[in-house]
């Protein structure tokens, strides 16, 4: 009898939670995915995807397939200038709210996403969330990117690029092959030219163009396709991510051979990272026995800042993790637009334009050129039907096309719509770039529409926004 009355209580109870369980957690699902989003949030007024307002994950599913940037595009064709794009996060594309998110002296912050662009565990000027911060770094950093100092007689950056130019026209009468394949030759050029700029020729300048096989292969970060969904798991599964990559022993062999991860995790750090810390460490060590004359690379300049004792006190780890930084956000940006530009140049439908680069740059008179023949760096600066060209190969394939996302920690209004503290506001160059209403025929490569020809010339330089705005706007785009 005892044993009867206790599996009837067991079984009493069960059926009890089971009922709990089955009314509770559609219960707990439906306030959660249901009414906190589309009825409880001042954001349940911005139009949008209801599935999109409800969950994140649409729009990681969306990142991980490489759509995400069009995505949100077309969304915009069909809702408008602000739309709903997860339960926290409204993107614009009106020239009103770039102002109100991105114009000095805004108030709106860079989110947590930046900083898995932290490098050697440090922040740089691309990862600091607070302005405060990232105006002393800029206000260290921005005179030596500006164009008077870039086209200065003593400055290192005019005779490094007119040498680059040079090796490069020499790699493609050496190898006739890679005229026809210039992703990788670009990638090359844009890497000689930073690493010089950033580090000099001494301590970790590439010669990728001569043929060094080193230096050619630290571009396997870039192409590597497990580090860029690696950048997926860092964004979408910030503490999943963390949480493996800190395990060891036992745990650490389960996790890899599981693959839970979509690439083993380095014993050290690889490739532009590993060559930017070992060119800091080289630099670091010759500077203990004897001091640099003169402040030619960043490096030195960076160096001579952290030894005067100005401003807050920089580390060498601080210092390394701002150069990386450059070094990997200058390479990509770089050999991206030059490939996009020979691309769009290179199509038939493209020809006419082709031919007017070909006879601007035919007319350079000789003194305006250097010893091996080719256009200075300060007559290139000044053809108009080049600086066209780049302008439309930026508006059309800018090298940085998706949001930047912002936050502000009170409650704001932007367009009419009450934006909640602590919401992500974005923006992108895609988008802007598009609206046919500025630029006619927005998907047609036309440089000219850049010489006055078409359009409205001062309403499309407010809206082109290949280098961002404001006081976080890049600082090279010289």
């Amino acid at each position: 009898m005892k044993t009867g009355a206790v599996n009837r209580g067991v079984q009493v109870l069960l059926d009890n939670l089971m009922l709990v369980a089955i009314t509770v957690i559609p219960a707990y699902l439906i306030y959660n995915l249901v009414y906190l989003p589309l009825y409880a949030t001042q954001l349940r007024k911005v139009r949008g995807p209801k599935l999109f307002a409800m969950t994140k994950w649409r729009l990681a599913l969306a990142d991980r397939q490489g759509t995400r940037t069009r995505l949100i595009h077309s969304l915009h064709e069909k809702y408008g200038t602000a739309v709903r794009i997860g339960p926290n996060e409204v993107s614009f594309s009106s020239l009103s709210a770039l102002r109100s998110i991105y114009g000095a002296g805004s108030g709106f912050e860079r989110t947590d996403f930046y900083r898995m662009f932290d490098v050697y565990g440090r922040q740089n000027l691309f990862t600091f969330a607070e302005a405060k911060h990232h105006a002393e770094r800029k206000k260290l950093l921005a005179h030596a990117y500006s164009k008077s100092v870039i086209l200065s007689p003593n400055a290192m950056a005019k005779p490094l690029v007119e040498k680059n130019v040079n090796s490069y026209l020499e790699l493609l009468d050496r190898e006739k092959e890679l005229a026809q394949e210039i992703f990788h030759s670009l990638h090359w050029f844009s890497l000689d030219s930073i690493t010089g700029f950033l580090y000099g020729d001494q301590y970790g300048g590439t010669h990728a163009l001569r043929g060094n096989l080193d230096d050619r292969t630290l571009l396997n970060d870039i192409v590597d396709p497990n580090r860029r969904m690696l950048s997926w798991y860092a964004i979408h599964l910030k503490n999943y991510t963390k949480w493996l990559y800190t395990r060891t022993g036992m745990t650490e062999k389960i996790i890899t051979a599981l693959r839970l991860l979509p690439m083993k995790k380095p014993a050290t750090y690889t490739g532009i990272r590993a060559h930017g810390l070992q060119s800091w460490n080289d630099f670091e060590t010759a500077v203990t026995e004897k001091q640099p004359d003169q402040d030619l690379s960043i490096m030195e300049k960076l160096w001579r800042h952290s030894q005067s004792g100005k401003g807050t006190p920089l580390g060498g780890l601080d210092m390394a993790s701002e150069l990386a930084d450059h070094f990997l956000a200058g390479i990509d940006t770089t050999s991206d637009t030059a490939m996009f530009a020979v691309w769009a140049l290179s199509r038939p439908e493209h020809r006419k334009y082709q031919e007017k680069l070909i006879n601007e740059v035919d007319n350079i008179p000789a003194t305006d050129c250097n010893k091996d023949g080719n256009p200075t760096v300060e007559a290139s600066s000044k053809l108009p039907y080049l600086d066209a060209v780049l302008k439309e190969t930026l508006r059309l394939y800018a090298p940085l096309p998706a949001s930047e996302p912002r936050s502000l920690p009170t409650d704001t209004t932007i367009d009419g719509h009450l934006i909640p503290a602590g919401t992500v506001v974005s923006m992108s160059p895609y988008t802007l770039h598009r609206n046919p209403d500025v630029f006619p025929d927005p998907l047609k490569f036309n440089p000219e529409r850049w010489l006055g020809q078409c359009g409205d010339l001062v309403e499309m330089k407010k809206w082109f926004w290949a280098f961002s705005s404001g006081g976080r706007m890049c600082i090279g785009l010289q």
